[in-house]
């Protein structure tokens, strides 16, 4: 009976031993995290996704919690904005201002093209760090070039509304192949009425990002004529 008894307290022992199981939990809460988590909410379903409830419920948390962080729901989609619009300059320096500006705008629209919701909510929001980083070192650039003071502010809001207006193009005019194929049929049917876009086969044209480097070198020829002619 004694060894049973001390076979069973050596047992106990061992277990008593054995380190403890911690039940696995998520990594502590952070605006780091949040802001992170609402991304990919916003990702996933959109603006009109992002609920403080939907949001807690991905953290694994209580929505008061996230109050300790942010303050409401407008605070997290500026936080959100602004952290996807985050620009750390070329790879190397640009031997030019042009390839500056250049590479500043296409990280722009790819940027909001990895993140649709972006550019719906760009306009409508406060400007953060990111972004009015990106501003100031454009006003730097331009002034480099020879942009006066006087027209640097009209030379961004140009640069602005192009890659805005290119990039909300981009995400929303997404048709198949045989979507534009059956369009540009029906252009073809109508070309007496639109020639010179039928002949231009504007329809089937689906290069976006040449388009789009194209559209913003007409630009900077003309901020750079502009300079030429003072």
């Amino acid at each position: 009976m004694a060894a049973k008894r001390s076979g069973r307290s050596k047992r106990g022992i061992n277990e008593r031993l054995q380190p403890l199981q911690e039940p696995r939990s998520e990594p502590p809460l952070s605006r780091e995290r949040i802001v992170a988590t609402a991304v990919e909410l916003l990702d996933a379903q959109g603006v009109d996704g992002l609920t403080m409830r939907r949001l807690a419920d991905r953290l694994g948390s209580g929505v008061m919690s996230l109050y300790w962080h942010v303050d409401n729901k407008e605070d997290v989609f500026d936080l959100a904005l602004d952290s996807v619009l985050e620009y750390r300059g070329p790879p190397q320096i640009a031997q030019d201002w042009r390839g500056e500006v250049v590479h500043m705008f296409e990280d722009w629209r790819a940027s909001m093209l990895r993140h649709p919701w972006s550019a719906s909510l760009l306009p409508r929001r406060a400007l953060g760090p990111n972004i009015l980083g990106r501003l100031e070192l454009l006003s730097k650039t331009l002034s480099r070039a020879g942009v006066a003071d006087a027209d640097v502010n009209v030379a961004i809001w140009s640069l602005w509304n192009y890659v805005m207006g290119a990039t909300i193009t981009r995400a929303s005019f997404d048709l198949s192949d045989d979507e534009r194929a059956a369009a540009q049929q029906r252009l073809t049917r109508l070309s007496e009425r639109y020639p010179t876009i039928e002949r231009s086969r504007l329809l089937l044209d689906n290069d976006w990002d040449g388009a789009f480097r194209k559209g913003l070198g007409f630009l900077l020829d003309g901020l750079s004529q502009d300079e030429a002619e003072r």
